[in-house]
């Protein structure tokens, strides 16, 4: 492979800058500086940018605490994204498993594994998700019923599957569903001609969102939680 572009796969430079560092000297393979951006390396040989090895990261799993504002996207040209809170080499090689709305706020899961990513969002899988929210009117004792039955949505052909809802207030609930259709919440409520005003998820399975994490703030995931989605 090139040396520009095995570099760039396990950086954050994109090629031009790479070719920067190396004509700037700062790149050595097996301890020799190259300057040719050209250079062929193979997979045995160990790259150092200012001399710190290069190294191909392993399997990623992280919780980040969503902020309003920010979009569920590795890019956007409008609004900021949650990759833009994330501090990692190689960052936009991560990806999301379980979007929010741009107006939701929680838990939102980034993971660079393919399989453990898919078996978060697949329904087959049945790893539920929990929110809060806070509603326009009060909500009746009779929609516990209603959500445990499951909802009719406007222009779908099934209901829902049965979702667990538990009423904390007048107008506050919590509410888990173990499948993700478009603005499911939003539309089950609306459904029941009521509205979120807002929407906060607190959990994605076994893993629940660490109280003491700040908006805008992620950590890496335990090994535990990691292995609560196997």
């Amino acid at each position: 492979m090139r040396l520009d572009k095995a570099v760039s796969q396990v950086t954050d430079l994109s090629r031009a800058e790479v070719k920067r560092a190396a004509r700037a000297e700062r790149i050595t393979v097996n301890g020799a500086v190259v300057t040719a951006p050209s250079s062929k390396v193979e997979e045995s040989d160990t790259l150092c940018l200012d001399g710190e090895p290069l190294l191909e990261p392993g399997p990623r799993y992280l919780m980040l605490h969503k902020p309003l504002g920010y979009v569920c996207a590795t890019k956007d040209s409008e609004h900021p994204t949650v990759l833009d809170l994330v501090d990692e080499p190689n960052k936009y090689k991560l990806h999301i498993a379980g979007r929010l709305d741009i107006d939701t706020t929680g838990l939102v899961l980034l993971t660079d594994d393919g399989q453990w990513s898919h078996k978060v969002t697949s329904p087959r899988h049945h790893c539920d998700k929990t929110y809060y929210a806070h509603l326009a009117e009060r909500i009746g004792e009779d929609a516990v019923e209603k959500f445990a039955k499951g909802i009719w949505l406007d222009n779908e052909k099934k209901r829902t599957k049965p979702a667990r809802l538990e009423i904390l207030f007048a107008n506050e609930v919590r509410i888990t569903i173990s499948e993700g259709r478009y603005h499911q919440v939003k539309r089950m409520f609306a459904a029941l001609g009521n509205r979120v005003l807002e929407l906060h998820r607190e959990r994605i399975g076994e893993i629940l969102l660490e109280e003491e994490l700040h908006e805008g703030d992620y950590r890496f995931l335990t090994p535990e939680e990691i292995a609560s989605v196997q």
